[in-house]
């Protein structure tokens, strides 16, 4: 046994004792958090303009504090750029977590010296829970690589700033830095394809036995290895491969064609990094859904999805939430977010511990007469469609086309390996319109009373998602685009800049 899993159990076996404590006590770490952010809270100029020191109770709280999304804080962000402290938390913000997500609006996230914690620590706890719970350590001595953004950090407002998994690279303790890759040098290079080749490059010979990263930035670094090296699977390549890390889309969309690409069976686990938070991870491959933060800092409220859109939805504190139900995640946080709408769809399918699966985003959805379908209808209806016609999804995106004769109908757009004949499309488009009629009940209505035709598909080169990301300057990085739109603008663009096969 090598010397850094020798180590490693034991302190993994202390911190996964730890988290285990606390799954039984998340309704009262999180009441103690509660009032350790209105504490510290009431000495800001948030604080003073919500008249936080007169809040005791949540009650008291969910009142004065009302939903708030990005652009309603960007006040006090202008205050912050103006050189001012204890704005929205106490002192200055250690980082600004620059994001774009699934839009073109740039955000600039506050990171204080208390939250880094909660990123740094819950980034750590995924590795000693796999540990613990696997019993396998022995990963740990091999070559691990972590697909990130670049680490160099600009100042805004005189304060760093970066992209999220830039910062945390910063945190990586010195004892894993010398088996991490990319390297350093590496891991700035500004352009996804250069960057890519230099990764490959660096790690074609180094037998890795963890990948970490976005589905999509793993899938590219399979195929790009696969194409240098020439083999015809990475068990060629890396046969001591245990565990893959996973973030920021459904896995379950890629997982058939990731799973040829590795050629063998290999652990996956599923974690909700943000820059407003380390939301979720799932502390052992046998979990179902992702357990709950609950005693990182962060403060946690749930909307019902269809209340969302309410001038006073109903805010429900964990100990409230059910089962099956989707939300929309609001949090509070030591970063200085307050009632903070994160836009993100969740269901817990566990209360004892509080477990939960992401649904998709309340801005991606089609909902032409009402239906609301959002990216997990539309995820599940393509994994059953694609296990049962055996086709391998680069990746899809769904948007109605209003403009056909007759009534409109759903588009799916898919970047495939190899298309259907025109025969097998057509069983597809009968299977996949199926299963989001299973999934959605609202849409099958639609169809049945002929208000949508049933779904269609067009199939697109198998780099065609990445050369339209190259084409608009976002290759690489945390760029993904929505699995659905309102609209058909986007499809539009993505196919005028492939070639239709």
């Amino acid at each position: 046994m090598k010397i850094k899993s020798f180590f490693a159990k034991p302190y993994a076996a202390i911190v996964h004792k730890k988290i285990q404590k606390e799954m039984r006590t998340a309704v009262q770490d999180q009441e103690r958090i509660f009032k350790d952010l209105l504490k510290h809270g009431s000495f800001t100029q948030f604080g003073n303009d919500h008249r936080l020191r007169e809040v005791q109770q949540y009650d008291a709280y969910s009142q004065a504090i009302p939903v708030h999304t990005y652009d309603m804080l960007k006040p006090y962000l202008e205050h912050i750029k103006e050189g001012k402290s204890n704005v929205l938390w106490k002192g200055r913000p250690l980082y600004f977590a620059k994001t774009s997500g699934t839009t073109n609006t740039v955000k600039y996230i506050p990171i204080s010296r208390e939250s880094i914690h909660n990123q740094v620590n819950s980034a750590r706890n995924v590795l000693l829970s796999y540990m613990a719970t696997s019993r396998n350590a022995d990963f740990a001595n091999g070559n691990m690589i972590f697909l990130s953004d670049p680490p160099t950090l600009e100042r805004f407002a005189g304060i760093p700033t970066g992209r999220l998994s830039g910062i945390i690279n910063h945190h990586v303790p010195a004892y894993m830095r010398n088996n991490q890759f990319p390297s350093y040098e590496t891991n700035c290079i500004e352009n996804w394809e250069d960057k890519l080749a230099r990764i490959v490059a660096e790690t074609m010979n180094k037998d890795l036995t963890l990948i970490s990263g976005m589905p999509t930035w793993i899938q590219m670094y399979l195929d790009w290895l696969l194409e240098h090296s020439q083999k015809h699977n990475i068990k060629h390549l890396f046969p001591s491969l245990q565990v893959l890390i996973h973030s920021g889309a459904n896995f379950d969309v890629y997982r058939s064609r990731l799973k040829e690409c590795v050629g063998f069976d290999i652990d996956t686990l599923e974690t909700y990094p943000t820059s407003e938070g380390f939301f979720a991870f799932q502390d052992s491959v046998q979990a179902d859904g992702m357990l709950l933060n609950t005693n990182s800092g962060i403060f946690y409220e749930f909307i019902p999805i269809s209340e969302i859109h309410k001038d006073q939805p109903r805010r429900l504190r964990l100990q409230d939430v059910e089962l099956g139900q989707k939300y929309v995640l609001i949090i509070s946080s030591n970063a200085g977010l307050w009632g903070y709408n994160m836009g993100d769809i969740v269901q817990f399918v566990s209360l004892d511990p509080y477990r939960i699966i992401v649904k998709g985003r309340v801005k991606h959805y089609i909902s032409l007469f009402g239906e609301q379908v959002i990216s997990h209808d539309v995820e599940r209806a393509m994994l059953a469609a694609t296990n049962q016609h055996q086709l391998r999804v680069v990746d899809f995106i769904v948007a109605p086309q209003t403009q056909s004769e007759g009534a409109p109908y759903y588009e799916w757009l898919i970047a495939a390996d190899a298309p259907l004949s025109d025969m097998e499309t057509s069983a597809f488009e009968v299977t996949i319109d199926h299963m989001l009629r299973m999934q959605n009940k609202a849409y099958d209505n639609l169809i049945v009373e002929h208000q949508l035709q049933a779904s269609r598909v067009r199939f697109l080169p198998g780099n065609a998602f990445q050369q339209y990301m190259k084409s608009i300057g976002k290759l690489g990085g945390q760029h993904k685009l929505p699995r659905l739109s309102n609209n058909y603008e986007l499809a539009a663009q993505l196919s005028a800049s492939s070639i239709i096969v």
